[in-house]
């Protein structure tokens, strides 16, 4: 069976567990290594995955093809993950879920916009350029690329620090030794 074939098996096993959890897939590969598959889903949702929704969400994928013969019994490598600050905004989805980050805008046309995402709609973003409202129809915008910022405008390393306090810090230390303990 070719791996575009299994792909779309896989597609068709995966797609409702994921759905199930409020996510989005929004990328699967399967590809061969070696005697293996190497199955891979990158999802997301409002608000982001954190790391305890992605292991359940392994879990269920991974009985979901355990019990279907979609790998056909050769051995797979699982992987689930959340996208990358890397990965390129398309749909409305990922624009609104990066409002208030600066993000460049690279138009079909080959201009290019960069500002902070103010609001999205289904059919435009709207960049907040240099104190300057400009909206932009997505059918106009190739992708959309997250800027990494190392000190956003509007805070300090001193907000930071103020935000954090000893106890804070004595709360977690304490979690972390009862981890350990219970580990033993």
């Amino acid at each position: 069976m070719s791996v575009a074939a299994v792909r779309a098996r896989v597609l068709a096993a995966v797609q409702p567990v994921v759905t199930a959890t409020g996510a989005d897939l929004e990328e699967l590969t399967v590809a061969s290594a070696g005697r293996r598959r190497l199955v891979r889903l990158v999802v997301d949702r409002d608000g982001g995955v954190p790391l305890d929704d992605v292991a359940e969400l392994s879990r269920a994928v991974s009985d979901a093809l355990d019990t279907s013969d979609v790998m056909g019994g050769a051995p797979y490598v699982l992987e689930v993950t959340s996208p990358g600050v890397d990965r390129p905004l398309t749909e409305p989805r990922h624009w609104r879920r990066n409002v208030g980050r600066l993000v460049r805008a690279v138009l079909r046309d080959g201009g290019q916009h960069t500002g902070r995402i103010l609001r999205v709609g289904e059919d435009e973003v709207v960049l907040d350029i240099e104190g300057h409202e400009r909206r932009l129809p997505l059918r106009t915008v190739a992708r959309g690329e997250v800027q990494v910022e190392f000190n956003r405008a509007g805070t300090s390393e001193q907000d930071s620090d103020d935000d954090l306090h000893d106890d804070d810090l004595h709360d977690e230390d304490d979690h972390d030794s009862d981890e350990r303990e219970q580990e033993d």
